[in-house]
């Protein structure tokens, strides 16, 4: 069932809490809370001072850095026609101030939504709660302040969307939920996390071999997986990893991860797994010059994994090739 409130043609614009139900928050995300019942959060328009410069995070001032920097000539006149467009409305609306957009003196003929009017901007707000906040712009003029302040970044309390919200690396306690936009967010990530469970079913029924070098390449703890791991639990633990359940809480992270890995040819899959094998095994080793060494001939074989793998594709280094392939075999065989 989708709601919609009175008045939106294309459907509800709206803020929510957002909350990640793997990660505590006191036990409110058992219940799709933000904040304790009853409880609100309010917060003032943000603004940044410059040398004594107070300048709002509003998304209606044509001459803010985020629109001056913009690279493109037209799309930034497309935005600062935008602009005007808005704040002339708002003059209209707010101020009975009738102002041409396209009027040389724009600005000079704004009386209340200067981008220096501290008085006004200072006295925009919003309040939010485990309810969700309808946002009407079509008919409150606030509304659509607050539409644009928050597509700024004017209220830390709300991201700009749910992508936005979940990309952040501390977690907003709402998101602006723009019908539409939110719909394709949350079904391009089940459309992704779907095809890397389909990908996961078709190596577990027709290529098994290889789902368990895909799963030593993806997990952290890689040793676990040996020749004799019953695949049941391989494919348990890659399902849990591409739903988001293991050590990447993100699905849509895993499930792309998931399926760059099982692109993979069976010898990339193979030297890759050898060499978390080898290293955990400590047959190369890392030393304090930065690089990792073959132990046993302390040959440097390079910095980081991937240059690792590509040592032991050369065949100049087949003999230890051989060596390392003999010692990791062993224990994935024990």
């Amino acid at each position: 069932m989708v709601e919609v409130h009175p008045g939106l043609k294309r459907g509800p614009i709206t803020i929510r809490p957002y909350f990640d139900p793997r990660v505590d928050n006191m036990g409110l995300q058992n219940y799709g809370m933000s904040l304790h019942d009853g409880v609100y959060q309010e917060e003032q328009l943000a603004c940044i001072e410059k040398n004594g410069v107070t300048r709002y995070l509003t998304g209606l001032n044509e001459f803010a850095p985020e629109i001056k920097l913009i690279p493109d000539n037209e799309v930034r006149e497309a935005k600062i026609k935008e602009i005007r467009k808005v704040v002339a409305q708002l003059e209209r609306e707010l101020a009975a101030n009738i102002i041409n957009p396209e009027d040389e003196d724009f600005w000079n003929k704004v009386k209340l939504l200067k981008p220096d009017n501290i008085d006004f901007w200072g006295q925009i707000t919003i309040r939010c709660s485990n309810n969700a906040i309808y946002l009407d712009p079509s008919k409150d003029p606030y509304d659509l302040i607050r539409l644009y302040a928050i597509d700024a970044g004017g209220f830390s309390l709300v991201a700009r969307s749910l992508e936005d919200a979940r990309a952040r690396a501390v977690s907003p306690k709402f998101y602006l939920d723009k019908y539409e936009d939110t719909a394709v967010t949350k079904t391009e990530s089940k459309k992704l996390r779907n095809k890397a469970l389909a990908e996961l079913q078709k190596l577990f029924d027709k290529s098994v071999n290889k789902l368990v070098y895909v799963a030593k390449v993806i997990d952290i703890n890689s040793v676990q997986y040996k020749a004799n791991t019953p695949h049941d639990i391989i494919y348990d633990n890659m399902d849990k990893y591409i739903n988001g359940e293991s050590f990447e809480t993100s699905s849509k992270k895993a499930a792309d991860t998931f399926l760059a890995v099982a692109k993979e040819e069976m010898e990339t899959l193979r030297l890759r797994a050898m060499v978390k094998d080898a290293t955990y095994l400590k047959i190369i080793h890392p030393k304090s010059d930065g690089y990792i060494y073959h132990m046993k001939t302390n040959s440097m074989m390079g910095k980081n994994a991937s240059e690792v793998v590509e040592y032991l594709r050369n065949p100049l280094n087949d003999q230890i090739l051989g060596d390392v392939m003999a010692e990791t075999e062993k224990y994935f065989k024990s």
